[in-house]
């Protein structure tokens, strides 16, 4: 039986998931005064990702031990829009890493695809601003929108405007789920582009490889970046299709149905970070690092303090 409770459990997962790598990477930044553009955009969506579900959880925590606090209408709507903020800062930010993936290992002999890889690193500053700017005032609107709709549920009781009430109910109902619907497809279909051509940059060059009899061993590590990207793609798309569903069950009740896709969104960004951390060599490094003195930590009695000291260094 699924409960709220399984929603806060993936919810605190994934949020310490995402503030360990935005701790390694702000300490890396601090020892060395920069960082380059991958980190960059690491360190950006796992600050949008641990907001985002720090606020999450405060939200469904306060809907399961003081509901009444909720109805305060500024608070309930300061919480609300600053769930939509970091959510969609979390879509844009995430469409910039797969974008800034595949323009770094793709190989296409397009002169503006050139002009791109050349290019990127100063680029990734502005996307990283205009995706944030971009996510804040799609917020404000919907926010803004939301808002409107509250009032009007306030107001439809009155004798004399029903109709006119629920028209523009249902206008604004439609234009918040428009609006939301635009920001989740144009985020997917960023993905989705960026994965299908860095899929068939990399199987052309497996291709290549095996014509030219070149070593096993690397087209073992262009397979297996295949299938890393073909399964991001299958996550993201699952991601995509559980985010149309909250707009579709937005007005209903909660249920079992709506719990599994708030599950599932709420573990997407963990999952996806904890991928994002193995396959990058410095996170990767500090998290195995981490492991290993826990292993220190609860290891057996017989073993010397030396052994372990030497161990976890």
């Amino acid at each position: 039986h699924l409960t709220a409770l399984d929603v806060l459990c993936s919810v605190f997962v994934g949020m310490w998931i995402n503030a360990f790598i935005v701790c390694v990477l702000c300490i890396a930044w601090v020892k060395k005064k920069t960082l380059n553009s991958n980190e960059k955009i690491l360190l950006l969506l796992g600050c949008s990702r641990c907001s985002y579900l720090c606020f999450t959880w405060i939200y469904r925590f306060l809907s399961m031990i003081y509901p009444d606090f909720l109805h305060v209408p500024t608070i309930r709507q300061l919480i609300r829009s600053l769930v939509t903020f970091f959510n969609y800062s979390n879509l844009w930010v995430s469409a910039c890493l797969c974008g800034f993936y595949c323009i770094k290992i793709a190989n296409f002999r397009n002169s503006f695809f050139i002009y791109l890889k050349v290019k990127i690193d100063r680029m990734v500053p502005w996307f990283l601003l205009g995706s944030e700017i971009l996510a804040l005032a799609i917020s404000i609107i919907i926010a803004d929108l939301s808002e409107t709709l509250q009032r009007n549920n306030n107001t439809s009781t009155c004798p004399g405007n029903f109709w006119e009430v629920t028209i523009r109910k249902d206008m604004h109902l439609l234009s918040t789920f428009l609006l939301s619907g635009f920001v989740f497809a144009a985020s997917f279909l960023v993905v989705t582009f960026a994965a299908v051509f860095l899929l068939f940059s990399l199987w052309r060059h497996k291709r290549t490889m095996q014509t030219s009899s070149m070593k096993d061993l690397s087209m073992d590590a262009h397979i297996r970046a295949m299938k890393s990207v073909l399964s991001f793609l299958v996550m993201y798309s699952i991601n995509f299709v559980c985010l149309v569903l909250t707009i579709i069950y937005a007005t209903k009740k909660e249920n079992i149905m709506t719990l599994l896709l708030y599950i599932y969104l709420c573990a997407f960004p963990g999952v996806h970070s904890l991928i994002l951390i193995f396959s990058s060599p410095k996170l990767g490094k500090a998290m195995l690092k981490i492991i290993s003195c826990v292993k220190c930590e609860f290891a057996l009695p017989t073993v010397s303090d030396c052994t372990l000291v030497k161990f976890c260094s």
